[in-house]
């Protein structure tokens, strides 16, 4: 029987990327989507969930994606909400990558040493990927702050992320580099994860700080986030602290979504967000 995978995306058009990275997942089958919302929804899901015998039925998966985080989560409850008793198939969430990126990201940064008690700072980490990376540092016993340029943006996330995973994350204003390097000053991690092609950092504002210890940057568009470093950093060594650039880690973020993928269809009761797929990571990093 085919393996079929339905991208339900909140843009107009389903990311392409998502749906390489599903083919070579194992999906026989991915039909795409776009402009999907709660309202718009119900049939498509209705579609899968009706349709297969339930020893079949983990054959049928549904992977939810697009730019816009809330759009995705909301799209998440929703899809889970027509579920009932033994009609529902596994559903995956990772807006813009929201979920592997950040999993990817923060698994290597534990890999090389405790994060318990250490001070994260997430720059420009209102978007998919910082909120999620936050989530995921803090369930690890950091202390996280989300730096944005508006007060209001940082708070609107820190709060939003207290809603889903109760976690308490620090909201902190930082609308130019020196405010940004205020802002780390006490930080042991430090991880950017702003638009592409926008340097938060100069290298001279990490450089000589004696509390960094673990850099993360997921931009892969040059100017890099954090300058000093490298795209292709590995857990590379510089000025004393342990830095990963987006490539360095994006091998494994790309491993760890075709792992998500297999795994939807090993059972039709699977429903993997931020904590699931971490727990992954954190199992093959």
């Amino acid at each position: 029987m085919k393996k079929l995978l339905f991208q339900f995306d909140t843009d107009i058009h389903p990311s392409v990327f998502d749906t390489v990275v599903a083919y070579d997942g194992g999906a026989d089958h991915v039909i795409g989507h776009g402009g999907l919302t709660p309202e718009n929804v119900k049939a498509l899901v209705e579609g899968a969930i009706f349709t297969r015998a339930p020893k079949d039925k983990k054959n049928t998966a549904i992977f939810i994606g697009g730019s816009n985080l809330a759009a995705g989560q909301a799209l998440f409850a929703a899809v889970q909400k027509i579920f009932f008793a033994g009609f529902r198939v596994s559903v995956m969430l990772d807006s813009n990558g929201c979920n592997t990126t950040a999993a990817a990201a923060v698994a290597k940064l534990a890999a090389n040493r405790s994060l318990a008690g250490k001070k994260a700072v997430i720059l420009a980490g209102t978007g998919p990927v910082g909120q999620r990376a936050a989530v995921m540092l803090a369930k690890e016993g950091a202390t996280v702050a989300i730096t944005s340029r508006k007060l209001e943006q940082a708070i609107n996330v820190c709060d939003a992320m207290k809603t889903r995973f109760g976690v308490d994350l620090t909201p902190l204003e930082a609308s130019d580099n020196h405010a940004r390097k205020l802002a780390i000053t006490d930080a042991n991690i430090v991880m950017a994860t702003g638009s592409a092609g926008i340097e938060l950092l100069q290298e001279e504002d990490w450089r000589d700080n004696p509390n960094i210890e673990l850099i993360a940057d997921a931009n892969t568009t040059p100017p890099l986030g954090i300058g000093g470093t490298d795209m292709m950093d590995k857990g590379a060594e510089r000025h004393g602290k342990l830095v990963w650039g987006a490539i360095g880690f994006g091998a494994f973020k790309l491993a760890l979504q075709r792992a998500c993928i297999t795994k939807l269809f090993e059972d039709n009761k699977l429903v993997l967000d931020a904590e699931q797929i971490y727990q992954l990571a954190k199992d093959t990093a």
